[in-house]
């Protein structure tokens, strides 16, 4: 953290989440602390309350290291995160893990990060990295390590597979929180799984899942990122179950990160009519009493982390203060950018247009996966295939194109499969964004696009492309084919550019990269595909491409 500075006053109507009041009051700050706060007789026109907390965050899907993550954050009003480094120590292990602790603490900001418990997330794809339960041990006993991140792996929970149980079992005996993954799980399954210590999910999709959880004593937090949205259907629990509730964003795409953060989640509740002291518990209160985080609430003796709005309906954010320090103030970082090492895990080769060939022999249906706009679940449906020179190709009048997973930790043959919804009509586009072990993955119309993108990536050693018959267009990534160093607003806007592209070759999702991304993300049913085959989520098993 940077020095703190000594601020006179603050005035403002105090918005007293805690004791569901606002009043006309003066904060005087000394040394990065409350020392006072008091009521005063004067008018205002402007609002003072606690820093926003984004309750479960993967920095990493910023495309942003966490300093420039930072940055912006603090132009909303975000003053902490709960961050799970998971996606880099699947590409980089415990070196990703203090990449991320080492850079954000370089800017004044609160990062609390987790041990990530499911690295790699199955023994079905292959992963850069594995932290077996003296790496989580070593992890949790760090200070700067808060809680055993998301417990994806729900099937290992409930059979009790001896290293999930021990990596459990050491975050209570250091008194840490566990977090939990499990959409859909219901009924006894459920119960298993909280009573295991797992104590909240940002997974939920439907508002019967959400309360049936609670009603087991799991807390709920509502995602609303850039891929899965699921504040329309779980928003109302803010009512309902106020201390059950906490608000956070899992994956956040650097354009949506310039525009809002945490700060419009609020508006939209408010909008919603929901209670004022309720909604602002969910933001603040609820994840920093959770997690035990050393984030200010607005009272004497708190570090001095709040912010000062506009009004209280739209949240916009006139500046915001962390240990005292003024960090955003009209609308302009005062965060200085920090020059960062690249690290990374990256050895794939070239590949060639006939590796993408998928025979037809003996395949009269093909199993493919329905991508959701907006969710992560996908459906599975059968489609008989397009064929060329026996090949089964793209068939871009039903949307049925050719999607492939690539190994970028050695060097193998792609899998191949299919997908709908997608939406291209020409070119193809890749990731080495691909959920959890971030291997390359691209969706294309032709076997000849296919691999273009995915040799632009290769090239770039990490990154996103877009290609067609006239271009190759590239976002490098090069910290660990995940994150640049470069200024994260000029990130938003490469990344902005690319999003377009893609769109321009037809796609109608609402963000390609991000719903391309989840493709690969075998822990979410119902079909997905990694770089060893096809796999249905629901079974946790791999089945053949058709029949």
């Amino acid at each position: 953290m940077e020095r703190k500075e000594l601020i006179q006053e603050i005035k403002g109507n105090i918005v007293d989440v805690i004791n569901r009041e606002i009043y006309p009051g003066k904060i005087i700050v000394n040394d990065g602390f409350i020392e006072s706060i008091n009521r005063v007789d004067e008018k205002f026109d402007n609002y003072i309350l606690p820093g926003f907390v984004d309750a479960h965050v993967h920095i990493e899907s910023s495309m942003m290291i966490p300093s420039e993550f930072a940055r912006l954050a603090v132009l909303h009003g975000t003053v902490a995160t709960v961050s799970d480094p998971h996606e880099i120590a699947n590409v980089c292990g415990m070196e990703g893990v203090r990449y991320m602790i080492n850079n954000g603490k370089r800017v004044p900001f609160k990062f609390f990060f987790g041990a990530p418990s499911c690295v790699p997330a199955t023994s079905f794809e292959t992963a850069g990295a594995t932290l077996n339960p003296d790496d989580i041990r070593a992890l949790l006993s760090d200070p700067d390590i808060k809680y055993l991140s998301e417990m994806m792996n729900f099937p290992g929970v409930l059979h009790e597979f001896p290293d999930v149980m021990q990596k459990i079992k050491i975050a209570k005996e250091l008194g840490k929180r566990v977090d939990g993954h499990a959409p859909g799980l219901r009924g006894n399954d459920a119960k298993k799984y909280i009573n295991a210590g797992i104590s909240t999910d940002h997974e939920c999709f439907t508002l019967e899942e959400a309360l049936e959880k609670i009603s087991y004593g799991m807390k709920i937090i509502i995602r609303e990122g850039t891929a899965a949205k699921n504040f329309d259907a779980l928003s109302s629990l803010i009512n309902t179950n106020p201390d059950m509730v906490m608000l956070c964003s899992d994956d956040k795409h650097p354009d949506d990160l310039v525009i809002s953060h945490i700060n419009k989640t609020v508006a939209r509740a408010i909008a919603k009519g929901y209670d004022l002291f309720s909604t602002l518990r969910s933001a603040t209160y609820n994840p920093i009493s959770h997690y035990k985080l050393e984030v200010g609430l607005l009272r004497e003796n708190d570090p001095a982390d709040f912010i000062v709005v506009r009004d209280l309906v739209n949240f916009d954010v006139l500046q915001t203060y962390i240990n005292g320090v003024v960090v955003a103030d009209n609308g302009q970082s005062l965060i200085e950018p920090v020059k960062a090492d690249v690290i990374n895990n990256f050895a794939a080769n070239f590949k060639k247009t006939e590796d993408f060939f998928v025979s037809a022999d003996k395949i009269e249906m093909l199993n493919v996966i329905d991508a959701l706009d907006g969710q992560l679940v996908t459906l599975k449906s059968q489609h008989k295939p397009l064929i060329s020179n026996n090949n089964i190709i793209s068939d871009t009048d039903k949307d049925i194109l050719k999607i492939s997973v690539v190994n970028r930790y050695s060097d193998v043959k792609p899998a191949v499969a299919f997908i709908k919804n997608f939406g291209l009509k020409k070119g193809a586009i890749a990731s080495s964004v691909a959920h959890d072990s971030h291997n390359i993955i691209a969706v294309g119309t032709s076997d000849e696009d296919l691999c273009k993108a995915v040799n632009a990536v290769i090239e770039n050693r990490g990154g996103l492309s877009a290609v067609s018959d006239d271009f190759i267009f590239t976002l490098p990534l090069p910290v660990a084919g995940l994150m640049s160093n470069e200024d994260g607003r000029i990130i938003a806007e490469k990344y902005h550019k690319i999003d377009l592209v893609s769109k321009e070759l037809g796609s109608k999702l609402h963000s390609p990269y991000m719903t391309l991304s989840f493709m690969a993300l075998l822990v979410i049913p119902s079909i997905k595909l990694s770089d060893k085959g096809l796999f249905d989520g629901d079974k946790f098993q791999f089945i053949p491409l058709g029949y």
